[in-house]
């Protein structure tokens, strides 16, 4: 990422255009790493965001939306403190390093201040410093003698920017000079890189190509060189622009000969990292989400498996009742001290003769009262095992089918119903403080042969989508696997048969058996299913169905 000194100097020109003049409205900490500051500038509100993140380090105006907790950090009660309803009289890029300064004119009822903001963007050491008068008034990241003898980051010191590296300022022609008759020759980009400061390794790639990509000493053309250089950094020509690959944002560039154009480096910034936190923040709840269903799903199969040794213990039930029958039958032959007998089991057509163990400290009578309780315990057992293992089994189906639907998640809009459905099934906490209710989850949609084809996201959609159904509706699922519940909307019209195999393909993509080949997709109009009252949220009852073969095939190109 070429968050270095040549990119901050477009993002210092552009930010000080825009904002320049504007006044502090609000001020809030989203996260442990960022500050949002809200401008009225240029006739409307602007929001300023500055990231400290190791990976998502920037200074930007964004719209991307943002959350303030319920207890505003300290910091952010000192830039509210020292800030609100100052005006910003200049953006800019200090000297040649990879720190922005945002200087403010703080006016109060007796006071009047001239106060500094400054974000310094060095991946793991960002940093933003707020300074009175060169002193430091506090810090995001504070930093004392004991912890970095060579820099000291605290309130009440005078503020003092990090060391330089030992490369050349591209701002000093004659050391540049200098460094370019050093060439020894390879990789130019490498050497750039190693020897001029604030420059990004891919900046120095961008930089070498002007140079034509050479590989030997400059020599005499030195400095026709230092003179494409300082051309090329301290010129004010942009082509913003995001560059992808396979179809994913791999980095943002303030001039870029390809990639996805923007109108300003500011622009391609924003929707660079505003990605990239995006598939961060989804990554990580899908994980949660994962991790938390995933246990849920082990307590469930180890409950089954409880209940199903319990009815192992129960399998010899009907064998103890024979026994206690049998003895009691031929009660006048046997006496008390028997170890055991051998009796005539008439209860099967070829009359075995069967083995029965006894105690011999037990009558006859009493070792036929031993086996009836052993039986109608086995059986009390059974009858109350039988309803928690069709629970239990329910249960896990229920599981099964939100990892289902997790696993065909592919945005944070997948995941929204999905997490308002833990939190109803009580496997997530509530919210600690109540929000909007959020708009409904737009469900999939598809066209093809003039219908629209409709497919849920999770089983709260499933539901949402049978509700929403008409009677003549053709409603599509997969037979014994998980999967999106589809609808074909036919507004009374009949559904060629090119349209049923499609959505029938559709259905079978967004389901378990996707990897599969082949699978067999049932459909049959929407009046024929019912969902069962009190049933977990997706179970539905269907029947009047007939069944399709097809492959899996999202069908992407008809997805609207």
């Amino acid at each position: 990422m070429p968050q270095d000194a040549f990119t901050l100097r477009h993002v210092a020109r552009e930010l000080n255009a825009t904002l320049a003049g504007g006044k502090v409205n609000k001020i809030i900490q989203p996260s442990r790493d960022e500050v949002d500051i809200l401008f009225y500038a240029g006739g409307r509100t602007r929001k300023l965001l500055l990231n400290t993140h190791a990976s998502f380090a920037r200074a930007c105006i964004s719209d991307a939306p943002r959350t303030a907790p319920e207890a505003a950090p300290n910091f952010c009660m000192l830039l509210r403190k020292h800030l609100s309803g100052a005006t910003l009289t200049q953006v800019c890029l200090e000297g040649f390093e990879r720190i922005l300064s945002f200087r403010f004119d703080c006016t109060g009822e007796f006071t009047r201040a001239q106060r500094t903001l400054y974000a310094e963007i060095m991946g793991k050491y960002s940093n933003l410093v707020l300074t009175e008068d060169g002193v430091i008034t506090g810090a995001l990241k504070v930093s004392s003698l004991q912890e970095n003898f060579k820099r000291v980051l605290f309130p009440g010191v005078q503020y003092r920017p990090p060391e330089p590296q030992d490369k050349a300022n591209p701002a000093d022609r004659a050391a540049t000079l200098e460094r370019l008759h050093a060439f020894p020759g390879g990789d130019l980009a490498e050497f750039l890189f190693q020897n001029l400061s604030g420059l990004a390794l891919p900046t120095c790639r961008l930089l070498a190509k002007e140079l034509g990509d050479r590989a030997v000493p400059f020599d005499e053309q030195a400095k026709a060189a230092e003179e494409k250089v300082h051309a090329f950094i301290f010129s004010d020509e942009t082509a913003p622009a995001v560059e992808r690959r396979g179809g994913e944002a791999k980095d943002f560039h303030a001039r870029f000969p390809g990639g996805e154009r923007y109108e300003s480096v500011n622009a391609a910034m924003d929707a660079y990292y505003t990605e990239r936190e995006s598939n961060r923040d989804f990554a990580e709840k899908k994980r949660k989400l994962e991790g938390v269903l995933s246990a849920r799903r082990k307590k469930e199969e180890k409950k089954l498996a409880l209940l199903f040794e319990r009815e192992r213990e129960c399998a010899d039930m009907e064998k103890n009742r024979i026994c206690g029958e049998l003895i009691t039958a031929n009660i006048y032959a046997l006496r008390k001290g028997m170890e055991g007998c051998e009796l005539i089991s008439y209860y099967e057509e070829s009359a075995p003769t069967l083995r029965i163990p006894l105690d011999k400290t037990l009558s006859p009578a009493q070792n036929a009262q031993k086996y009836y309780k052993k039986y109608n315990k086995q059986k009390r057992t059974l009858a109350a095992v039988a309803p928690q293992k069709s629970e239990a089994l329910a249960d896990l189906d229920y599981t099964q089918s939100m990892l289902a639907a997790l696993s065909r998640a592919e945005n944070r809009l997948d995941l929204q119903e999905l997490e308002e459905e833990l939190r109803a099934a009580g496997l997530l906490p509530p919210e600690k403080r109540k929000t909007k209710a959020a708009p409904a989850v737009p469900f999939r949609t598809f066209t093809a042969g003039g219908f629209r084809i409709l497919a849920g996201r999770n089983n709260v959609q499933n539901d949402r989508l049978l509700r929403s159904a008409s009677p003549d509706d053709i409603w599509l699922h997969t037979q014994k696997y998980h999967s999106s519940h589809v609808l074909i909307r036919t507004e009374g019209k009949p559904v060629p048969d090119e349209v049923l195999r499609t959505a029938a393909e559709i259905c079978a993509h967004f389901s378990d058996g996707k990897a599969s080949g082949k699978i067999p997709v049932d459909y049959c109009e929407r009046r024929f299913v019912k969902k069962p009252s009190g049933a977990k949220a997706g179970f539905v009852i269907y029947t009047d169905y007939r069944t399709l073969l097809v492959a899996p095939d999202r069908h992407a190109q008809e997805e609207v």
